[in-house]
């Protein structure tokens, strides 16, 4: 077996030529995973009914010229019931419509977009108290990242602080900007991570930023485009929905703090419809749940966000608060050494949490459902697969939209961010039949490979159990296509390539007589002579495809572990994938759609080809957030880059 210390050492990190090796499988412990002081044992399954999201309400534009679908939406904090009633309820985050104080809810209602009638939304830094005073951050900030650091005032923002001493978490207010994963927007909608602004709070520290780096610049392009101004504590971001039908989901985004401000809470689907890439609702199972729609109700079109949590006896969310939970090791920390004090290179929660509800069980008919399944873990792969033998998914699309054709699947891989459009036909079911949707993934780092053999599957008694499906009795008949009858909409093909990029996932480490563990994610480029080169966020561009070209990048992983890639503003095709001393395979049959995400393994080339015609700064980066919070994103560029865009500090 090649250990993580072995496999750094062989591939030499820093300036790595290109070499072949043969890749070994590893094993996963079987050790309880560690979490909060609330044993997930003791937390009963299948107590309280699935939360089906409602629709999104929108707000009377701010004049009746704005020809958009508009909403004010803003981050609160609140107490919300994750845990079985009679437990502890749950201080958390998350988005809701500012008129309509009962749509806060985590995860967030779903804004149902369709396709060529844009949407305009003022997301609004919403974190303050009834008193209108900034709220601390419910996780511990590691303060000792690059990150958006608005202590550092204008001139220390979105950098690594500079200090003498080991600090401690962050405690001022909380920066947030909101990004619509797998939207085709202008980049000053996208979310970038250096737009960020602070509440509109009465008690912002002097000398503190207030606003990211890019914050300005980007408030100013989306102003004279739009002609809304962005008020203070908030931005005005719009979606044109000029791509394919499609599951997306909108998040924060701010740098080096996507884990913990995603982790508190804010996320919700966005689900765009219509347009030549859709099918008719009368051939898919529906309806889905709209505005105004009863969150318990008969609905047959389903999002589910999966994620894991790990919770405290008093029903708070539980999140390291020092690298010693990761590894044990106890300092010294930066800036002593290259060790973060607090950030852990990945998290598992001991819990699993479905549409903001521990193993919360759904009643299902007998019948076909639709279901949108979300990843919505930090750094967790998920395999379902259901406890019947007999059930199965029938995927019908990806991050993107519609596969060329229904794929039957016994198993689901989702990595962090994917999303898997299904149906799951339960005809035939016995009424009072109780289901159990599972997960095989392991409780570590996923490095490819099947469960029980290339590692061990989650455990059994709590991140291995997902949800309950309880059937009971039809209500009326149902009028869907059956999977396998189904006609999906062709794709349209990119066309060639006319440029191959070849970039490089890394970890660095730092070594000392004590400690040998990993203190970075990196990406990076492969120069004209095959050397690896890792970079960092500050470093200057290197991917600036032109605009209107179609490129092929292939991403070369040079760690132990999977990971998975996201590359914002466009959605792009799987080519293949390449073991480094083997012959190319193609895409999984799941993957033959649209994606945003896809998972890079390790020990191989992984090919995706998109078209790049909108110009603008934008980013990619892994989708394990804590990889992407701690240098594992890299800024890009779409056509001729402005003075701003290259690169800084």
């Amino acid at each position: 077996m090649i250990t993580r210390r072995l496999f750094l050492k062989a591939t030499v990190w820093m300036g790595a030529l290109l070499l072949p090796w043969k890749w070994g499988s590893r094993h996963a412990s079987a050790a309880p995973i560690p979490g909060g002081t609330l044993d997930p044992t003791t937390i009963s399954k299948y107590r309280m009914p699935l939360v089906i999201p409602p629709a999104m309400p929108q707000t009377p534009p701010p004049t009746p010229t704005v020809d958009v679908d508009y909403y004010e939406i803003a981050v609160r904090q609140f107490q919300q019931q994750i845990l079985p009633r009679g437990m502890p309820m749950t201080t958390v985050w998350s988005y809701g419509s500012v008129n309509h104080s009962d749509t806060f809810h985590y995860p967030a209602f779903t804004i149902e977009a369709r396709y060529g009638a844009p949407v305009r939304v003022k997301w609004i830094n919403g974190l303050v108290d009834e008193h209108g005073r900034y709220l601390q951050h419910l996780l511990p900030v590691d303060a000792s990242l690059h990150w958006a650091n608005p202590a550092g005032g204008p001139t220390g923002r979105d950098a690594h602080p500079v200090v003498d001493a080991t600090p401690g978490p962050y405690t001022g207010p909380v920066p947030i900007v909101t990004h619509l994963h797998g939207g085709h927007t202008h980049d000053d909608s996208d979310g970038f991570p250096e737009a960020w602004y602070l509440p509109h709070a009465s008690n912002i520290p002097g000398g503190f930023a207030r606003f990211g780096s890019e914050y300005q610049r980007f408030r100013a392009k989306a102003q004279a485009r739009m002609g809304q101004a962005w008020t203070t504590g908030s931005a005005v971001f719009e979606y044109e929905n000029d791509q394919d039908a499609a599951t997306l989901w909108y998040h924060d985004h701010t740098l080096g703090m996507t884990r913990l401000n995603v982790y508190a809470g804010p996320a919700g689907f966005y689900l765009i419809r219509g347009g030549d890439r859709d099918v008719p609702d009368a051939v898919l199972p529906g309806p889905a749940a709209g505005m105004g729609a009863d969150p318990f109700g008969r609905h047959y079109e389903i999002p589910l966000a999966i994620q894991d949590r790990s919770f405290n006896a008093d029903g708070s969310l539980f999140y390291p608060d020092s690298r010693t939970f990761f590894d044990g090791y106890e300092g010294p920390y930066f800036p002593h050494t290259e060790v973060p004090p607090i950030w852990n290179p990945e998290f598992f929660g001991n819990t699993i949490v479905v549409n903001g509800r521990t193993w919360p069980y759904l009643e299902v008919e007998p019948r076909r459902y639709r279901f949108r399944l979300l990843n919505g873990c930090n750094s967790r792969f998920l395999i379902l697969e259901f406890d019947d033998p007999a059930l199965a998914f029938w995927q019908i699309g990806g991050d993107g939209g519609f596969l060329p054709a229904a794929v039957q699947l016994r198993r689901l891989l989702l990595a962090p961010a994917e999303r898997a459009d299904v149906i799951v036909d339960f005809t035939g079911r016995t009424v009072g039949v109780e289901i159990t949707l599972r997960n095989l993934g392991p409780d570590e780092p996923f490095g490819g490979g099947v469960p029980d053999d290339d590692f061990a599957a989650a455990d059994a008694g709590t991140t291995g159990q997902v949800m309950q499906f309880r059937i009971v009795p039809l209500t009326a008949a149902d009028p869907s296509t059956p999977p396998a009858e189904l006609l999906l909409p062709a794709l349209r093909p990119l066309g060639l390539a006319t440029f191959t990029r070849k970039v490089a996932l890394n970890e660095k480490t730092a070594g000392s007589p004590d400690f040998d563990g990993p203190v970075e994610a990196k990406l990076g480029i492969i120069d004209e002579n095959g050397v690896n080169i890792p970079l960092d966020w500050q470093n200057e561009v290197t991917e600036n495809p032109a605009l209107e070209s179609i490129e092929t990048w292939e991403i070369h992983n040079f760690t132990e572990d999977a990971h998975p890639i996201h590359i914002h503003e466009v959605q792009f095709e799987v080519v293949d994938r390449q073991p480094f001393d083997g012959a190319p395979y193609g895409p999984e049959p799941g993957e033959t759609g649209p994606k945003d995400t896809v998972i890079a393994y390790p020990g191989e080339i992984t090919r995706v080809k998109a078209l790049f015609d909108r110009p603008g700064l934008y980013v990619w980066h892994c989708h394990i957030v804590e990889h992407e919070d701690n240098e594992m994103m890299r800024r890009y560029v779409i056509g001729p880059m402005s003075a701003g865009d290259a690169g800084h500090r």
